[in-house]
């Protein structure tokens, strides 16, 4: 596990508004909708929606992830526990006398808690490097990137393979990530052996701290790339192709693994999620993995009854029968015509109907509801609505 001194200042459950014991998907529902409301592209006129944004597409990067939540779990449960802070084991630090670690104490006691399995110079007795002293780069992920995408309502159902644009950290060019001049490569530090600690003993105590050669990199760089300036990663514009999976629904975050900002000292890339905004169909509509549909129909169809034929979203036709005396609002269901499951299989496509009111009548029309308002009983009406009993 990768330590990460800045988890011990950020709540990233309060970013998100969530609990501490809430749900993985409680999480992904939190996320999307702040993303959305959030988004910069929502937010023009407010120029901290772009920072709040980026908030909390990092708490969702490591809360969504359940190895990097119990990880980040575990750290702020030692913060609170008093590492770095207090006087004694009494006082909530350390016991016998080491409550007054700083905080270059307390990140490097981290690291070794969660980085040092294996060796690589590590403290062999406390852990503690000197005080105000920096830590050595560790493989360190690389940052997520974040993306949109719009989508037709027929490509959502789809499914399809779009290029993106982003902009971000990406391996420079000219030295493909080494940091090195072109037609050079890094060469292993000599002072460190390539580790990027040294261990220095003080008295009773070993420790490790960063090698002053190379800064905890572990290689040293002659000839730096004039590109880079030898940090291996440039910020650039990019294009990104993703495919997104057929029945995807609005709101919905892919991630492309491997995709996002590069890694520190040989860590791995981080990745890119690219959240789907679907855009509303002019007759369709979503209700999980079923499609809606409303059709209008006349008075006479509802009493009389009729076929209609009816568009699915897959450029197809069906035929249903509305029987005798259907209500406003009734629900036909045909069945395998809605958007794709993650199953395999189809969603329905739900038909509701909808009377229309005929804003205008011919004179023949009039005539005709006139004779028809004359034959009917109103009677239950009345005696439901003003409890009328005298029938």
């Amino acid at each position: 596990m990768a330590a990460q001194r800045e988890w011990l200042e950020k709540d990233y459950y309060k970013v998100l508004g969530v609990s501490k014991g809430a749900s993985q998907e409680e999480i992904k529902r939190a996320y999307r909708k702040l993303a959305r409301v959030n988004h910069p592209d929502a937010n023009p006129d407010d120029p901290q929606a772009e920072q709040r944004f980026k908030d909390v597409g990092e708490a969702h990067s490591v809360l969504g992830d359940e190895d990097k939540r119990r990880e980040y779990d575990e750290i702020r449960r030692l913060g609170a526990a008093g590492f770095g802070g207090g006087g004694g084991a009494g006082a909530g630090g350390f016991p016998g006398g080491f409550g007054g670690a700083t905080e270059a104490d307390l990140g490097d006691l981290l690291g070794h808690l969660f980085n040092n399995a294996g060796g690589g110079g590590g403290a062999t007795r406390t852990g503690f490097g000197p005080a105000g002293g920096t830590r050595a780069r560790r493989p360190t992920r690389g940052p997520d990137l974040h993306a949109d995408v719009h989508l037709t309502f027929e490509d959502a159902l789809a499914g399809v393979r779009t290029t993106l644009r982003i902009t971000g950290d990406g391996p420079c060019d000219s030295c493909g990530g080494s940091g090195a001049a072109p037609g050079t490569n890094p060469r292993r530090c000599d002072a460190c052996g390539g580790r990027g600690q040294v261990t220095v003993d003080q008295g009773p105590f070993s420790f490790a701290q960063p090698c002053q050669s190379c800064g905890g990199r572990g290689q040293q760089i002659d000839d730096p790339c004039p590109t880079c300036a030898g940090e291996g990663r440039v910020v650039k514009p990019r294009q990104l192709t993703v495919k997104i999976p057929a029945g995807v629904r609005d709101g919905a975050v892919i991630r492309a693994s491997g995709r996002g900002g590069p890694g520190v000292a040989g860590g791995p890339p981080g990745d890119v999620l690219v959240t789907v905004h679907v855009d509303p169909h002019p007759h369709f509509g979503r209700k999980g993995d079923d499609v809606t549909l409303e059709v209008p129909i006349t008075f006479s169809e509802a009493a009389l009854g009729t076929k209609l034929t009816v568009p699915t979203p897959h450029d197809a036709t069906r035929t249903i029968r509305i029987p005798a005396g259907t209500a406003h609002g009734r629900t036909f269901r045909i069945r395998g015509e809605g958007a794709p499951t993650k199953r395999g299989s189809y969603g329905d496509l739900l038909v509701s109907t909808r009377i229309q009111v005929p804003a205008r009548l011919t004179r023949e029309q009039r005539r005709l509801f006139e004779q028809l308002a004359e034959t009917e009983d109103t009677s239950d009406r009345e005696r439901e609505l003003l409890g009328d009993d005298s029938s």
